[in-house]
């Protein structure tokens, strides 16, 4: 039996493995990749390789075994995620994996968003398979605004149109913690943990807090959904994209992102990273 890590050369992926090393075996890790060549550093650390591609359902295959625990970390590629994600079911079933453990989005079956729709199909597929599961469904990243701050600092403005909406994000850290958590423990199957921060934060606390750990006067200023989709497509966001974005900052203002459930921490045993934190590392890599 192996623990076993999909998308483990994502920014979320490697992060899982990285916590699984710290308490597991290193020869009880195996890691889906497509690229054979970007994961050598974790073939290194004695992480089996195991080549995939959710595009390519017969070379999920051999991703898996009977008895495995298996992370599915969901794809990037919005708009091809339910058949990608479905064949990483159907295949997890025919080998006999023992857990299918999956990155939604906070809320289920219940969140109303453009970004929801293949996450909660996902979520179906997954109870339809019989598949012992476990749902971890994830509220927002912190890195989704602090990694990208290159344009904020150039024009010394917060852009959003969230309102008054706040967004009780978490590391990408914090969330491999509790994936690892849910593999290497017990009492998980048949559980849908809603993950979030512990703290919700608006966008105006943190054009606030850019402003203290710079010195600069850094504004929060919300803009009409039109607006900010031409601000984006003008950026050069792809416009089905930048649709997205704007329809989260939407889900945000009706409050669909502020939930502090608690279970992100207590999965992890620890509290979760203050966007204070998370801005000052941002900054010191900007």
């Amino acid at each position: 039996m192996s623990i076993v890590v999909t998308g483990a050369t994502g920014h979320l992926g490697r992060l899982v493995i990285d916590e699984l090393l710290a308490t597991v075996p290193a020869q009880r890790i195996a890691a889906v990749v497509r690229d054979k060549e970007k994961a050598t550093d974790l073939a290194a650390r004695g992480v089996e390789l195991r080549i995939a591609d959710y595009s390519e359902p017969e070379s999920l295959a051999g991703a898996f075994r009977a008895g495995d625990r298996v992370l599915l970390i969901s794809g990037s590629e919005v708009g091809q995620r339910v058949a990608q994600h479905t064949a990483v079911v159907e295949a997890a079933k025919a080998a006999g994996v023992a857990q299918l453990a999956y990155t939604g989005v906070l809320g289920g079956p219940d969140a109303d968003f453009l970004l929801a729709a293949e996450h909660k199909v996902t979520e179906q597929r997954i109870l339809e398979s019989g598949l012992p599961y476990t749902f971890l469904r994830h509220g927002w990243y912190t890195e989704n605004y602090t990694g990208n701050l290159a344009p904020v600092l150039e024009h010394n403005a917060v852009v959003a149109s969230a309102g008054e909406g706040r967004v009780a994000s978490a590391t990408r850290a914090d969330y491999a913690a509790a994936a690892a958590a849910v593999l290497t423990g017990d009492g998980h199957l048949g559980k849908a943990y809603e993950l979030s921060g512990d703290v919700a934060w608006s966008f105006a606390e943190y054009a606030a807090e850019l402003s203290r750990q710079t010195g600069r006067t850094i504004a929060y200023t919300n803009v009409p959904a039109e607006a900010h989709l031409g601000i984006l497509t003008g950026a050069g966001v792809p416009e089905p994209f930048a649709e997205v974005l704007v329809d989260v900052d939407a889900a945000v203002g009706r409050g669909l992102l502020a939930g502090t459930t608690g279970e992100l921490a207590r999965l992890s045993g620890r509290p979760t990273t203050p966007l204070a934190d998370s801005v000052a590392a941002a900054l010191a890599t900007a």
